[in-house]
């Protein structure tokens, strides 16, 4: 079994991407991913093949979610290691990808894959390897009541027993990946400079969305 990087050392000059409008990866979640496009098949057994990493990144443009051609890409991305694959039909994959650590998107390699391929920095994104870093700055009683709040909102249920034994940080990343919030809300999220910075922005995403809702159910408007 191939080791999980422990730091940008360990990992490559360039990975292959995966452009996907809305869809946010951060360190240590898991996203399942279903794969048929034939490029991304390919794609996905090139990795396997290989290291097992591919470059979760958004495209610029977020009309389509998996644009066809070099349309231009969003600056970060999240490398993200493939820990579990299904062969579920012919010509489908289910896969997940754990997230490992943000990357730059330095250029694009040009290649003869039907798949995209870029060279990548990584270094400032260190303490992604990190999984508690910045857990003591997230004021942890104010995300949890927006989370209660947001449960009373959106009127679905929480196993908050689960929810107390997860740690901060693994807390405020797995929220902003389900957050029904839009690609470059989700962009936002991750590019967040602290784990404080992306779970208040979490925060005011959310709070927003409820007195937009409180608004809208007043008689008054």
């Amino acid at each position: 079994m191939l080791k999980r990087p422990s730091s940008p050392a360990d990992l490559p000059a360039s990975v292959p991407v995966f452009p996907l409008s809305g869809a946010l990866l951060l360190p240590y979640a898991r996203r399942p991913l279903n794969i048929f496009e034939p490029r991304y098949l390919e794609m996905v057994d090139h990795a396997l093949r290989g290291d097992r990493l591919i470059g979760l990144i958004q495209p610029q443009d977020t009309s389509e979610e998996s644009p066809q051609g070099p349309v231009p890409l969003q600056r970060i991305g999240t490398i993200g290691r493939i820990t579990h694959f299904e062969e579920t039909d012919e010509a489908r994959y289910f896969i997940i990808l754990e997230g490992l650590c943000r990357f730059e998107f330095v250029k694009e390699i040009p290649v003869m894959t039907p798949f995209r391929r870029a060279m990548i920095a990584s270094a400032a994104f260190a303490s992604d390897f990190d999984r508690e870093f910045g857990e003591a700055s997230v004021d942890r009683t104010r995300f949890l009541k927006m989370m209660r709040d947001y449960a009373e909102f959106g009127n679905f249920d929480l196993n908050w027993d689960e929810i107390e034994k997860t740690g901060t940080a693994d807390l405020v990343n797995f929220c902003c990946m389900v957050s029904p919030y839009g690609a470059a809300e989700k962009q936002a999220l991750l590019e967040a400079n602290s784990l404080e910075a992306r779970a208040e922005t979490l925060i005011a995403m959310a709070e927003f969305e409820m007195a937009k809702g409180a608004n809208r159910a007043s008689p008054l408007n």
